[in-house]
Order: C-alpha cells, then sequence, then structure tokens
C-alpha cells in the first residue's frame, strides 16, 4: 500500500524506546490525527513491515487498543509487535495485507462496489456479538445534536426537527468498533482481510456504530445510494439483528455532523442529504 511522504512535522520515530521491535527505515506518513508510520524493522530477528502510531491527538487511547487487540480472535486483527504505555505512548503492529475499497473501486462507475457491502456489514455484525471486558467509548462530539443555529446555518433546519421528535426510546449496547469507515478496513481476492485501528472501541451503541461504518464520507465513490446501504443492512442482518428506526435516526445525527465538513466537495452535500431522504423514508 502506497503512502504519503512526510505532511507536517512529527515525533522522531527512532527517538522512541522500543523493546522487541527495531526501527530501521520509515517509508511513508499515512495521513491519520496521531503520528503513524509505515516502517521497515526487526522483529524476532526478521524482517518485517508494520505500522508505527504515537499518540498526538486529543484523546487517543493507545491502552484501549492494546486491551482490545488482546481479546479479539479474529483472523484479520493486526498483531501487536511492540508498545509502549510511557510517553510518549505508541503501538507497533504487524502490516496486514490488502487495500481500502477507495483504491480498489476507484470512482466505482459500474457499481462493483455492491459485491463488497454484503459481507463488510456483516462483518460489522460480528463484532457486535463479540462479548469483549471493555470499558464504554469514549464521549464524541458526533454523539450529539448541533445546536439549532447549526442546522439554519446549514440550510437543513428540517433534520433538527427529526432529531428533536425521533429519539430512540430505547439504546442498544453492545462492543462496537467505534470507527469501522472504509478507510479501516483493508480487502484482498474480494474479501475482507483486515480491520484496523481500535482506540476507539469499547461498549458502545450499536445502530450508530452501524450508521457510522455506512455514511457516505466526502471524497467516497460508494456507499452513495439507497441500494448500496440496503446491501450493507442486509448482511449485517444476516449476522444480527437491528433497529433500523434507531440506525436511520443515528445516520440522520451523524450525517446532519458531516454536512458542514464536506463544504469543498462539489454535490457531496445534496447526495448526502438525499441519501438522507431515502434512509427516513
Amino acid at each position: 500500500m502506497k503512502h504519503p511522504e512526510k505532511w507536517r512535522d512529527t515525533i522522531d520515530p527512532f527517538s522512541l524506546p522500543f523493546h522487541t521491535f527495531r526501527l530501521s527505515e520509515v517509508i511513508g506518513y499515512p495521513h491519520a490525527g496521531n503520528d503513524v508510520f509505515y516502517v521497515d524493522g526487526v522483529w524476532l530477528q526478521k524482517e518485517v513491515k508494520a505500522y508505527l502510531k504515537v499518540e498526538r491527538q486529543k484523546g487517543a487511547d493507545i491502552a484501549n487498543e492494546i486491551e482490545i487487540i488482546r481479546q479479539l480472535q479474529f483472523p484479520y486483527v493486526p498483531q501487536v509487535l511492540d508498545y509502549s504505555l510511557d510517553k510518549p505512548c505508541f503501538i507497533v503492529t504487524e502490516e496486514m495485507p490488502g487495500e481500502r475499497l477507495s483504491v480498489i473501486l476507484g470512482n466505482n462507475e459500474h457499481k462493483a462496489s455492491l459485491e463488497y457491502l454484503f459481507e463488510f456489514g456483516a462483518a460489522i455484525s460480528a463484532f457486535h456479538q463479540l462479548r469483549i471486558t471493555c470499558k464504554p467509548v469514549k464521549d464524541r462530539k458526533f454523539f450529539h445534536v448541533p445546536d439549532k443555529a447549526y442546522f439554519e446555518e446549514n440550510g437543513i433546519d428540517c433534520l433538527y426537527g427529526y432529531l428533536q421528535n425521533n429519539r430512540p426510546m430505547k439504546v442498544n449496547h453492545c462492543f462496537v468498533h467505534g470507527d469501522c469507515h472504509y478507510a479501516n478496513i483493508l480487502w484482498k481476492d474480494g474479501h475482507i482481510s483486515a480491520i484496523l485501528d481500535y482506540e476507539l472501541s469499547g461498549i458502545g451503541i450499536r445502530e450508530f456504530d452501524i450508521a457510522w461504518a455506512c455514511l457516505l464520507r466526502p471524497g467516497q465513490k460508494f456507499l452513495n445510494s439507497k441500494e448500496e446501504i440496503d446491501l450493507f443492512l442486509k448482511g449485517y442482518s444476516s449476522k444480527g439483528d437491528f433497529d433500523y428506526h434507531s440506525f436511520a435516526y443515528y445516520y440522520v445525527l451523524i450525517g446532519s455532523n458531516f454536512y458542514s465538513i464536506g463544504t469543498s466537495e462539489k454535490g457531496y452535500r445534496e447526495t448526502l442529504a438525499n441519501l438522507i431522504s431515502d434512509v427516513v423514508r
């Protein structure tokens, strides 16, 4: 997988106090909130490629990621090669095979995404069946309805009314990945080969996690139609149940927050608004 060259100032990765891993070379600098490095190194006397993540952003929780990975038994969870919980906290995980759907599908002109979305939804559902010992997820702004002025400024007043009048009567809690959107999933030979990044994992709201996974992001060329969302949800239902009313509510909530993020991309807000309308019908 190709990664960009250095795009901002970072900690010097060679200054970190590694224990079982020896850093040889930095190959790339993936875009992320934390300092992330794609690296060559040596682990248990063999050369490996790996990802080194160093806490940078507020709310980063590498300790939580390590604890979650230790409990997961799925074959597509990366192995931890080294870590430190002393400042600066860091984690080294093995490179996993595969590419993101954004790379595989390109512009998705012929809706090749339909070959992947059932398995995508089923994988999220499988996570939700796990019994993991973990903390509740950390609070995030996306969990909350912005104030009324935000909706007025963005011309989506009707969504404010929807969110005020359709709060789920029951909240379904379970183990959630917390950030299982397309950028944290790798695919190889038509199947999921890796699910990455467990900092935000914990006990959370099932339907929020589903909505977070299938919401359209700026620049994304798939999950931009109701047909694709329905296939994703069909995959989810193949492994477990969910409440559609709650899913629709959280899709609108997250979409409302993303509405102001996608201002620079032509057509994004219009497409997102249409998807929201389709979901709540």
